[in-house]
């Protein structure tokens, strides 16, 4: 059977024997919205498990919208503007309300970029800051130890909306809802006390219900309360496809659950052999990019099994603190081990990634170096067709095989 798969920015192909009955795994066809607006307008015009923000908010509070940051797919400058229109029928003044963008720990924006996510309009009406982690509120500690240290302006603040979108997080389960505030609006301390989690058991991709990572992130709600949310699922071409608004918890669950009607594919069970791209650039521009469809795609193949990456990676690595982990570090164990005594936002991707590697064997075809490729326990290939092959022959004339073309927003799944 012949495929095509994405690599950087071609389509490169490659064979696979009939005998092997392999299955390529792709996404639903996401519905198109006649108006991305018009759909925020119809979620913030029915609600879910709350009343109209215009009913919750009343004239004279203090109003913080917190919005995704640069790094975000999030189209804050259609679900902004639409959450001010709904402050507005409050009798809320612009003088009164303040877009702060949650940074977690990513650096700061410069002004131009925050015009560009929120729309010109509502920049130049509207105060519109990022958030400070070095500026923030002590507002209680959680269960685990988690201290909930929430920027100051978001803190302070009489109401609290928060917007963003749903995909597939590899540790949180998914984005959006109060992820916003934890690790969106959070002190550096915060932020690595609540992923360290993410070595725990339970805290992967698609996964809510005993999730110690989302499990940590909810509770911050307890110390920190939220007023309101409007989570949207994006379809391929990073445009509103369905939105949610409401409760923290039941608008960001309905947001889930569409973004699981497209993009989680059920399977009867793992295969031999996994052939996986991220979709192309940039998504494969370097192997911090390229870890999150590595991740996805760990739960399509079986323990033993291999995982062929198409993956330019013509940056590297792609983050220096990744870079030095993989540097510093022999094997996948070393980096599950040094996370689990001292964690580090970077490191922890090395350590994401070693815990595939104690599953499944990884071939890269990259155009990375191979010496790179090899300190971070993997197999280097430059042509696709001879990874598959070398696979198939290891694994036998018996191997099953799943083709995965867009790993980074796919998500297989046993039933």
């Amino acid at each position: 059977m012949e495929f095509k798969i994405k690599y950087f920015k071609d389509y490169v192909p490659f064979h696979v024997d009939d005998s092997h009955h392999p299955v390529e795994l792709n996404p639903k066809q996401c519905p198109a919205v006649e108006s991305e607006a018009a759909e925020v307008r119809r979620a913030l015009a029915h609600p879910i498990g709350t009343p109209r923000l215009s009913e919750i908010v009343k004239p004279g509070e203090k109003v913080v919208i917190v919005a995704s940051d640069v790094t975000r797919p999030a189209p804050s400058w259609v679900m902004v503007p639409c959450v001010v229109e709904e402050l507005e029928k409050a009798g809320v003044k612009d003088e009164d309300i303040t877009v702060v963008f949650g940074l977690g720990s990513h650096r700061k924006q410069t002004e131009e970029e925050k015009k560009r996510l929120v729309g010109e309009e509502i920049y130049s009406r509207i105060r519109c800051i990022d958030s400070d982690p070095e500026q923030c509120v002590h507002m209680g500690t959680c269960k685990n130890g988690t201290s909930v240290d929430i920027f100051k302006t978001v803190a302070e603040a009489d109401r609290r909306i928060l917007t963003g979108n749903v995909e597939y997080h590899y540790f949180a389960g998914y984005s959006g809802g109060m992820k916003a505030i934890m690790p969106g609006v959070s002190s550096h301390d915060a932020i690595q006390s609540n992923h360290k989690n993410m070595i725990r058991p339970g805290a992967y991709a698609g996964h809510l219900e005993g999730n110690p990572v989302r499990e940590d992130i909810e509770e911050v709600y307890h110390f920190c309360p939220v007023d309101f949310i409007v989570n949207v699922a994006l379809d391929d071409h990073k445009k509103i496809a369905f939105a949610a608004a409401g409760d923290r918890i039941q608008a960001h669950r309905e947001a889930c659950r569409f973004l699981d009607s497209i993009y989680k594919i059920k399977i009867d069970k793992p295969a031999d052999v996994v052939i996986v791209s991220t979709g192309g650039y940039p998504k494969d521009i370097n192997l911090y990019q390229a870890q999150k469809s590595i991740d996805n795609a760990k739960h399509a193949v079986k323990e033993g099994g291999i995982m062929v990456v198409s993956a330019s990676c013509k940056e590297g690595y792609g983050s220096t603190v990744f870079g030095d982990w993989i540097q510093k570090y022999d094997t996948p164990d070393d980096r599950i081990k040094a996370i689990h005594e001292h964690f580090e936002l970077g490191g922890h991707k090395s350590a994401a990634l070693a815990l595939v590697q104690k599953k499944c064997s990884i071939y890269l075809v990259t155009d990375m170096d191979d010496a790179m490729v090899t300190k971070a326990n993997m197999t280097p290939f430059h042509d696709l067709q001879q990874a598959v092959d070398a696979a198939l022959d290891k694994m036998g004339k018996d191997a099953s095989v799943y083709v995965i073309p867009v790993g980074g927003s796919t998500l297989p799944m046993e039933e």
